[in-house]
């Protein structure tokens, strides 16, 4: 008898898949029934972690100077040229440097005085020589006057007699100018301060002969300088005589000026006017500096920050802002005036804000924060 074996193997393999079947949709059945239902699932994300641990501050209103600002050189107040009033002679000494504070009157060199000493020696002889020969002429005078009147002398000879003597004085009155000229020549031979101040240049050098005009010394008169500004001429009538400037040195050092004078004309090139601020002697500054600075021409409020309170991103400037209870929101705001390292925020930011004092470079938009309890600025 022949068996069917291959239909007996295709039943077989039909109730195996039949029961593999059955198994797979009760496991799924099973994991479902144990699946948390939806109302669990639903449950309130856990609290999430706060980004950065800040300090908040407040905006605070402040009366700030309204500023000019301004660029310009420091230069001398007024700069004596010094040189020796006589000529052809050698210079013997030299005492002082360029820096030096000096006196007025005091000797800044000396000139060989030699020759000058013996033309004053001279002079001194030939006043000597002269004043017994204008005394001779005058006695003479004073005889032939009394003989003329007993008629021993003709009006002729007492004339001559008295010709001479006004002669032999004029001669006198001469001598004793050059006298006077080789004395105020020996003067000369020192060079002397004409005014307190610095020593801001030196040509001269012993052994040097001196020239008519030649330049040996230069003085800053006092020791003042000032500061040249350059302001605009749509500027130029709000600064008066009288309003504080300040500089700022190229060492960051600030020095507080005072405006002497306002330029009665402008540049017709540049359309700028100078504006001349008296300086006070400081060692933060020297002249032919170029120096930044500002005027102060009155006050008003400012709503002012912290510097480190905002954040500058991509060319404009930015908050963080507190919203509900530690949510910041990055806020951009409009910014005005600096004084020292606090910023006048002139739109964007209500007065009663608080924001993120510092670190808030390391914020983003709508970032949880940890807020430590301090004071407000």
């Amino acid at each position: 008898m022949k068996m069917n074996w291959s239909g007996a193997l295709a039943g077989r393999k039909t109730r195996i898949a039949l029961v593999l079947a059955v198994l797979v949709v009760g496991a799924a059945f099973l994991m479902r029934a144990e699946a948390p239902k939806p109302s669990e699932s639903a449950k309130a994300p856990a609290a999430s972690r706060p980004a950065l641990t800040v300090r908040l501050t407040a905006p605070k209103t402040e009366n700030w100077p309204l500023v000019l600002p301004a660029n310009g050189n420091v230069v001398a107040w007024q700069e004596a040229v010094i040189g020796a009033e006589i000529a052809n002679y050698r210079i013997t000494e030299v005492r002082v440097q360029v820096g030096d504070v000096v006196k007025k009157g005091q000797v800044l060199a000396r000139i060989s005085s030699d020759t000058v000493a013996s033309e004053l020696a001279e002079a001194k002889a030939s006043v000597a020589e002269l004043e017994a020969s204008a005394t001779e002429a005058k006695g003479n005078a004073e005889r032939a006057k009394e003989l003329k009147e007993k008629g021993f002398y003709s009006s002729q000879l007492n004339t001559q007699y008295q010709t001479a003597e006004h002669t032999a004085q004029a001669r006198l009155a001469a001598a004793r100018a050059r006298l006077q000229a080789a004395g105020l020549r020996m003067d000369k031979t020192g060079v002397l301060a004409p005014d307190d101040g610095v020593i801001s240049a030196l040509s001269a050098t012993v052994g040097s002969l001196t020239q008519a005009g030649q330049e040996l010394f230069r003085l800053i008169r006092g020791g003042r300088l000032e500061w040249r500004a350059e302001v605009q001429s749509s500027e130029l009538g709000k600064v008066k005589a009288g309003v504080v400037a300040r500089l700022t040195a190229p060492s960051g050092e600030s020095v507080k000026g005072t405006v002497r004078a306002v330029a009665p004309s402008v540049d017709p090139q540049t359309r700028n006017g100078l504006v001349y601020v008296d300086l006070p002697v400081s060692s933060a500054i020297r002249a032919g500096m170029f120096a930044r600075g500002e005027f102060e021409l009155a006050q008003s409020p400012a709503l002012a920050l912290p510097q480190s309170a905002v954040v500058l991103r991509e060319g404009f400037a930015y908050v963080f802002r507190l919203e509900g209870e530690d949510r910041v929101a990055q806020t951009k705001v409009l910014l005005g005036r600096r004084s020292g390292d606090r910023l006048e925020v002139v739109s964007g930011l209500a007065a009663e804000a608080r924001v993120v004092e510092s670190g808030a470079g390391f914020l983003a938009d709508g970032d949880a924060v940890k807020i430590v309890t301090g004071n407000t600025q």
